[in-house]
């Protein structure tokens, strides 16, 4: 079975040579032309379609969603709508980004980190397990896969300047808001979140590391941050039990909501050396929306919040960062052609991919995002 069959049909924003920007859908190896389909008046969305980019379908209230995608289900089953090979299509960033947050809510991901980095303290900071930590990144360095990644410079210590020597990646899962609200219940997750993208949350760790105290992240983080050019409606997905969370947290978190059998995989340079499991985190994306609107600030359509890092309890395999993969440049991973990496080199590419279990229960593909360091 295809990943990339009539349960899946993820939304992206596609142009093809002298062309204008228009919505599409994948289908196996094609895109299927939305946009053009609105125009002739063989889908009524309000023109919803006829859009550069999701941002206005992404609006719509569940209901209208719904009705616009079995219109889009039935023409494609049909083999009615327009097709353009992928190969000649180029994918743009799908959605406007109008505001982005990450969380950190892997636990194993958490653990290894503080392991690393405070080994003479607990793992696990004293409040990890009673909310869904996170930081306010940066809208504007938010690029679709492909977009090259431009080494960062900055403070490395105290009178030290200069570019990053440890830059690496976190392997995440995206979730793009479709209808705003705020104060947003964990049971409404689904009438407030449109779909899901792979995110890599580009990182520079030493410049992390000398500014992150006594706040957070900042410009080790804001540099840039890729994202997969398709959007894989939520309804796509099955979902998976919740985590078994102790201490029990507050009621404004409860119920836990589902999660997602997501599995990624990370290339270096073309070699594997990750497989990271989602349905392992600890706290599940209703709950980071449900904390992230708690104190009255609003989402609005086109927010992007991030997972976080996705890492399982094999450091060595299945490792969403370089950071936890090499031990903090400790223990070198070696690439197929034999040379030796702790973390990211100038001209090196880092992809990541996802598949997870569809509504149908078979396999669906969240498609890759990709990114090359230059100098």
């Amino acid at each position: 079975m295809t990943l990339y069959g009539l349960e899946n049909l993820p939304y992206g924003v596609f142009s093809t040579a002298g062309g204008v920007r228009r919505i599409g859908v994948r289908l196996g190896s094609s895109v299927l032309d939305l946009s053009r389909a609105e125009a002739d008046e063989q889908i009524l969305a309000g023109g919803a379609l006829r859009q550069p980019t999701l941002n206005v379908l992404m609006s719509l209230g569940r209901p209208q969603r719904a009705a616009v995608r079995a219109q889009v289900v039935e023409l494609a089953g049909a083999g009615a709508l327009t097709a353009v090979p992928l190969a000649d299509a180029t994918l743009h960033l799908p959605f406007d980004v109008a505001d982005y947050t990450d969380f950190y809510s892997s636990e194993h991901h958490a653990v290894n980190v503080g392991r690393i980095l405070r080994p003479d303290h607990p793992a696990l900071p004293p409040n990890w397990k009673h909310l869904p930590a996170g930081y306010h990144g940066r809208s504007g360095t938010v690029v679709v896969s492909g977009v090259p990644i431009r080494r960062p410079s900055g403070q490395l210590g105290a009178g030290v300047f200069g570019p990053s020597q440890r830059l690496d990646i976190e392997a995440e899962i995206g979730f793009v808001v479709g209808v705003p609200g705020s104060r947003i219940r964990t049971g409404e997750f689904a009438d407030h979140v449109f779909g899901v993208v792979l995110v890599n949350d580009w990182s520079a760790r030493d410049i992390q590391a000398f500014e992150y105290q006594p706040l957070g992240p900042f410009l080790g983080k804001s540099f840039a941050t890729s994202v997969s050019p398709w959007v894989v409606p939520l309804d796509a997905f099955a979902p998976v039990p919740p985590p078994v969370q102790d201490p029990v947290p507050l009621d404004y978190l409860l119920p836990p909501g589902s999660g997602l059998d997501i599995a990624l995989t990370v290339d270096w340079n073309d070699t594997r050396v990750s497989s990271p499991p989602f349905a392992q985190m600890y706290w599940t994306p209703a709950q980071q929306l449900a904390h992230l609107t708690v104190n009255g600030a609003g989402v609005r359509t086109g927010d992007l919040f991030a997972s976080g890092t996705v890492s399982g309890p094999d450091r060595a395999t299945q490792a969403g960062s370089f950071l936890e993969l090499t031990r903090n440049g400790a223990e070198p991973v070696r690439l197929a052609d034999g040379s030796t990496r702790a973390f990211l080199a100038d001209g090196d590419t880092v992809t990541i991919r996802a598949t997870a279990t569809g509504i149908a229960g078979g396999r669906i593909g969240l498609g890759s995002v990709t990114g090359t360091v230059v100098a």
